[in-house]
């Protein structure tokens, strides 16, 4: 078997591993914009800490919005659509982080920036799989 005979399946995609740098980057970008102006809400202006989450997670979905259409995923077509199903990725992040905020820090008496923080690695994660199989496909 030569190597053109292979399976396609045993073949990447070129920019598949590109994709997951440039969305990591662009991620933390977001990150710290979000926890930013979740700092900025909560601690300085005293904001309740679910509508400072929900304003600066707001923030980070559309930095990262823009530049992951721009750079990451270079898809600039039915930007409308694709933003709708991005904010529908992030809000599925939203309501993630409110349920730990809810637990951690309204049950358990957790800091909340703690929890606001110790969140984003999975949320991320579970972004970045939605958003390339279904906003960016």
């Amino acid at each position: 078997m030569t190597v053109t005979d292979a399976p396609a399946r045993a073949e990447r995609p070129p920019g598949k591993f590109r994709q997951l740098i440039s969305y990591t980057l662009v991620g933390g970008s977001g990150v710290v914009l979000d926890l930013a102006a979740f700092a900025l809400l909560y601690n300085v202006l005293g904001w309740h800490e679910q509508v400072a989450n929900g304003v600066s997670t707001t923030l980070g979905i559309t930095n990262n919005f823009v530049l992951n259409a721009v750079f990451t995923f270079g898809k600039r077509d039915r930007l409308a659509l694709r933003f709708v199903r991005f904010y529908a990725v992030g809000v599925c992040g939203i309501a993630l982080t409110f349920g730990l905020l809810w637990l951690f820090a309204g049950r358990l008496g957790t800091d909340p920036n703690l929890v606001k923080a110790a969140s984003l690695p999975l949320v991320l994660a579970v972004q970045f799989l939605l958003n390339r199989k279904w906003s960016f496909a």
